[in-house]
């Protein structure tokens, strides 16, 4: 039982913001920012690929309601939601950051290092998931 499980069995305290029958919304207790929220599924998933379909289309509404609560009582300018997949996972329950911005808060991103693939590496990389999408390619 990870400490999401806790959370939602109610044997670890958080500050709940949202909770419904199939998900729950609580601050996180590191935050980037005031605000930075974390939205889970009440039913246990490790991960993005176990999720189900319309689990993660009612985690991501949620978000969007999170992020204009943000936006409105926290005057946040702007929203930062992302899923740590896997790498570098800190809990093994899939769940979504929905952290206010503001220009000048200091975040410069999570995605580093940058590089400048050339037109034809692009072309590479977009063949191979335009083939893997469309079920035409063969392993």
């Amino acid at each position: 039982m990870d400490v999401f499980d806790k959370i939602i069995a109610g044997t670890e305290p958080a500050e709940i913001i949202l909770r419904t029958d199939r998900l729950i919304a609580f601050l996180d207790t590191h935050p980037l920012f005031p605000g930075h929220t974390l939205v889970c599924p009440t039913e246990h998933f490790e991960t993005l690929y176990e999720l189900p379909d319309d689990h993660f289309t009612e985690l991501l509404a949620a978000a969007r309601t999170i992020a204009l609560a943000q936006k409105k009582v926290l005057n946040a300018q702007g929203t930062f939601i992302a899923n740590n997949n896997v790498v570098s996972q800190s809990v093994p329950h899939f769940h979504l950051h929905v952290v206010p911005r503001s220009k000048g808060d200091g975040l410069r991103g999570f995605f580093w290092p940058r590089s400048r693939p050339s037109a034809e590496q692009l072309r590479a990389v977009g063949d191979l998931l335009r083939a893997e999408l469309s079920g035409a390619r063969d392993d």
